[in-house]
């Protein structure tokens, strides 16, 4: 399955890497080739560990079309107004200098497993020995009514790090006094499970200080969500009266959208809105449906390393894997690709192999210095990663202590940015 390689070209990437195409290739004959598809918090942390751990025995090709890397977990905070858009951004020159990393900056428009190559959209071909695929999300196509990528510059999903977060922000500060934002949220499974209500959170938070007659109206096809009862005492305590959640139970799942016009419909009822964010259904980037390794939705994976159920030579990480007790996260996937290249490691250079052991947390902030928390650890058995303890912030904790857990988030983000990029 090929993708038509016209729909790339254009951007100028897709040329500069297929300039570049002969020397890698001609690189690292001798030593076995790992080629690792998108370059986010699992690609890029697998790729680091790899080189940084095999003292040069592996050659080992990042293939990333965006040159800069503009992380989505903490984008909620720039929508919030308490980062900028460059405080998120990263580039690979680090991993190309430092660590030897061919980085191609091109997109991956087929995958032959039985010939173990990786074709580019400009052209070259990519051999591997080992292929680890770390894609991100894509959209499930007709998931919300009315709704199609065609429609993301007026209805933004600002759900991929970058541009539609501007975007998104761009039009919430553009709603007139007394406005309505509206937010479709995503079925489960999905990307980052409190996200879209931390991003309620900072709307709500940017609409206080400059909008304060500002509606808000949340609808979402679930009956619960991740950390509700934290997220609804804040709103109450922060926001009241600005933010009304329409879960299942009250026609939440029934909903369609006019991006023309600007309304959102709800079981059956109409309303004019004045920016509005729809975050669709998602499945695996579709690179991994392409190499086909997916089942449905995701790519099943082996616990134990990340392999894919379909390939013992491919492995998917992050968003892209359907793995078992994981959310869906940057943490997660941080997590997971540690685990898979000590695998790939050991596999290709029988270097010591660990067990597998993961951990997750996910931090949301709901006003200044009022961050939550849901984390847990997660060990690897025959069936699935399967959670071992978890823990959740509480109902009620102190300002001290929503303010140290806002800290806690901040030195990750700094951590987690240098393990991938440092």
């Amino acid at each position: 399955m090929k993708l038509n390689r016209r729909i790339f070209l254009g951007s100028g990437v897709a040329a500069a890497a297929s300039l570049k195409a002969p020397a890698l290739l001609a690189q690292g004959h001798g030593k076995p080739r790992v080629v690792v598809i998108g370059g986010g918090a699992g690609g890029a942390t697998a790729a680091r560990y790899l080189t940084k751990d095999s003292e040069g025995a592996l050659d080992v090709t990042l293939v990333e079309p965006s040159r800069s890397y503009f992380t989505c977990f903490f984008s909620n905070l720039y929508l919030g107004g308490f980062k900028e858009i460059d405080d998120l951004g990263h580039t690979y020159g680090t991993l190309a200098a430092k660590y030897g990393i061919n980085v191609v900056h091109d997109w991956a428009v087929d995958v032959d497993r039985d010939g173990k190559t990786v074709t580019l959209a400009g052209g070259a071909s990519l051999p591997y020995d080992k292929l680890i695929l770390s894609p991100g999300i894509d959209f499930v196509d007709g998931a919300v009514g009315g709704w199609s990528l065609a429609a993301q510059n007026a209805m933004p999903h600002a759900y991929k790090g970058g541009s539609q977060t501007e975007l998104l922000r761009a039009q919430v500060d553009a709603m007139p006094e007394g406005g309505v934002f509206a937010m479709v949220a995503p079925p489960n499974p999905y990307r980052c499970p409190p996200g879209p209500y931390e991003r309620v959170s900072m709307i709500a938070h940017r609409l206080k200080a400059a909008n304060p007659t500002a509606k808000i109206i949340v609808a979402d096809p679930k009956g619960k969500f991740s950390k509700q009862s934290l997220f609804e005492e804040g709103w109450a305590n922060h926001y009241p009266g600005m933010i009304d959640w329409v879960g299942e139970d009250f026609g939440g799942g029934e909903v369609s959208v006019d991006p023309a016009a600007m309304t959102v419909t709800i079981d059956g009822e109409e309303t004019e809105v004045h920016a509005c964010n729809v975050i669709p259904a998602m499945k695996a980037g579709r690179i991994a449906e392409m190499a086909g390794v997916t089942e449905g939705n995701w790519a099943p994976v082996n616990a134990a390393d990340m392999s894919a159920k379909a390939d013992p030579d491919v492995y998917v990480l992050g968003d892209a894997a359907q793995q078992g007790d994981m959310p869906k996260s940057g943490f997660s996937a941080n997590s997971q690709a540690k685990v898979c290249a000590n695998a790939v490691r050991g596999a290709l250079t029988e270097s010591r192999v660990f067990p597998a052991k993961f951990s997750n947390t996910c931090w949301s902030l709901i006003d200044a210095n009022n961050g939550v928390k849901v984390g847990a650890t997660y060990e690897a058995t025959e069936e699935k990663i399967a959670k071992v303890d978890g823990f959740i912030s509480e109902v009620g904790e102190t300002s001290d202590v929503r303010r140290a857990t806002y800290e806690e988030s901040e030195g990750w983000y700094a951590g987690i940015v240098a393990d991938m990029f440092s």
